[in-house]
Formats: structure tokens, C-alpha cells, sequence
């Protein structure tokens, strides 16, 4: 990701908005478990990479949603490319049961703990 000069967190706002086409800030907020703050300062980010961009809301002019860019749009499934890669790398020593293990086992731990904060860097 930092190759093509997205973050982490860059990349799961741009990958949410690209699957909600335009949404309010707050609803990404809430969807993505993080401030309306954070939200506010990813958007600002991306917008001057010329990945999103602010656009009134068609059912309420006072209220602004949040879309990607014709650069953003086509920039993800590239991303989704390299994160599938990355994946595919990190965890290729284990077996398709093991990666589903992991997976459930780390889904309970934040289940549990009630993790809901993503990294805004």
C-alpha cells in the first residue's frame, strides 16, 4: 500500500466507500467504527490526493456525502490486488483450516473486547 502511497487506513476508507458509492461522513463513521473526526481528517487526505471528493447530498443540500474520485474508483481494485497478495504471502504457511482458525480466533478476541477503533494513520 505505501507503494502506491495509501495507508492502511486509507485503503479500508477508500474500499467501504468504494462498495457505498456516496455516503454521509457519519454513517462511513459508523460503518467503520471510528469518530467522525477521523473520518473527517481521512477524507481531507484522500481529497488532496484526488481520491475523494465532497459533493452535496441529493436529498438534503445542506448535508455534503463523501464519493471517490474517477482516480479513486480505479485505484482500488489495484489496491485489492496488492492486499490479497500481501495476505496470500503472509499467512501462505498456513493450510486453508488453519487460516479459518485464525481468523475465528481473532474475530472472538475482538468480539470480546469490543474492539471498534480503526487506525486513522
Amino acid at each position: 500500500m505505501e507503494k502506491e502511497g495509501v495507508t492502511v487506513a486509507e485503503w479500508v476508507f477508500l474500499r467501504v466507500l468504494y462498495d457505498a458509492n456516496r455516503i454521509a461522513p457519519s454513517m462511513l463513521a459508523e460503518r467503520m467504527g471510528m469518530t467522525r473526526g477521523a473520518i473527517s481528517k481521512l477524507a481531507e487526505r484522500l481529497g488532496e490526493k484526488g481520491l475523494v471528493e465532497h459533493e452535496a447530498n441529493p436529498t438534503d443540500r445542506r448535508a455534503q456525502v463523501l464519493a471517490l474520485t474517477h482516480a479513486g474508483r480505479a485505484m482500488v481494485p489495484a489496491l485489492a490486488e496488492i492486499a490479497d497478495a500481501n495476505d496470500a504471502a503472509f499467512f501462505k504457511m498456513l493450510a486453508p483450516d488453519e487460516q479459518r482458525a485464525l481468523r475465528a480466533l481473532l474475530m472472538k478476541i475482538v468480539l470480546e473486547r469490543k474492539l471498534t477503533k480503526a487506525p486513522i494513520d
